[in-house]
């Protein structure tokens, strides 16, 4: 189901399980999805309660592996660990999905970190194509 603004205190736990976050800056990540016509949450209840949540944007610049634009991008997706290995997320990024076609976009992607061996697998599981593993850096000057 797509969240909104009133289910902000209900999912805002889930972001925090998602990014390590505080509370009021998972609520403020979840205003700003909420405020834009370019980014979704969509959440999952299981009696009465969010076990899992996903976010999505439509990005215009340049998407890895990606041909046009805008793309739809799966930005982060967590369901409770109790909730787990229960179609839940494939079921909340099949909803990205057809957000993101409703948006225009004809591709879909997203990313997670290297050593994010459970997040792999799991993109790997649900059709995603790995397009190339990036190492950023940075330095103070």
């Amino acid at each position: 189901m797509i969240a909104n603004k009133e289910m902000n205190n209900e999912i805002a736990p889930l972001i925090v399980q998602l990014w390590e976050t505080t509370i009021e800056e998972a609520r403020e990540i979840l205003n700003e999805y909420f405020d834009s016509e370019e980014k979704e949450v969509f959440g999952y209840e299981e009696d009465g309660k969010f076990v899992g949540l996903a976010l999505c944007s439509l990005r215009h610049d340049y998407v890895e592996g990606c041909d046009n634009s805008p793309v739809g991008y799966l930005e982060g997706i967590v369901v409770d660990k109790e909730f787990q290995k229960n179609g839940i997320a494939r079921i909340l990024c099949k909803e990205c999905e057809q957000w993101a076609k409703c948006k225009g976009c004809i591709e879909f992607a997203s990313d997670c970190e290297l050593e994010n061996t459970e997040s792999f697998k799991f993109h790997l599981g649900i059709g995603f194509e790995e397009e190339n593993r990036i190492i950023c850096f940075k330095k103070m000057i």
